[in-house]
């Protein structure tokens, strides 16, 4: 609704005419600024906008993906060194198991070489008609019998 409207035939009074003039160009005047600004507003929404991000979010962005970089290095690595300890200890586990099973078998032909010692020692024991100890008194008696 314009000035005009509002200001019709029926309120007119003396000199109103002159105000009507001056309010027809104030009407033009601002409904030429209101299309003006119409149509800045109409072609700055239309025109394409570029995102820009803060320059704090880029570097935080960028601290972070070296951040995550670097510890994806540092697994890596820590990992592999993880996996060559462990195959070095596998290692000598073996080392120790064969070490163990050799010193088993030694003691265990030691055991068999006493064993064989102590049965032929019986044996010969045995096979005697008479005791170590008691030989003397034997050949004494040996002695007497021959005369």
């Amino acid at each position: 609704m314009s000035f005009k409207d509002k200001v019709g035939p029926e309120n007119e009074v003396s000199g109103v005419g002159k105000f009507r003039d001056e309010a027809g160009e104030l009407d033009e005047a601002l409904s030429n600024f209101r299309l003006s600004v119409h149509s800045w507003s109409e072609a700055e929404f239309s025109r394409p906008r570029t995102v820009v991000e803060p320059v704090r979010r880029r570097i935080w962005r960028l601290a972070a993906g070296w951040a995550l970089g670097c510890i994806l290095v540092a697994g890596s690595v820590s990992g592999g060194v993880y996996e060559h300890h462990l195959k070095e200890m596998k290692i000598a586990q073996a080392r120790i198991v064969e070490h163990e099973r050799l010193v088993a078998e030694q003691r265990n032909q030691q055991a068999r070489q006493e064993e064989e010692d102590l049965l032929a020692k019986v044996d010969s024991d045995v096979s005697r008609e008479v005791p170590s100890a008691m030989e003397p008194l034997a050949q004494l008696m040996a002695e007497d019998e021959t005369r």
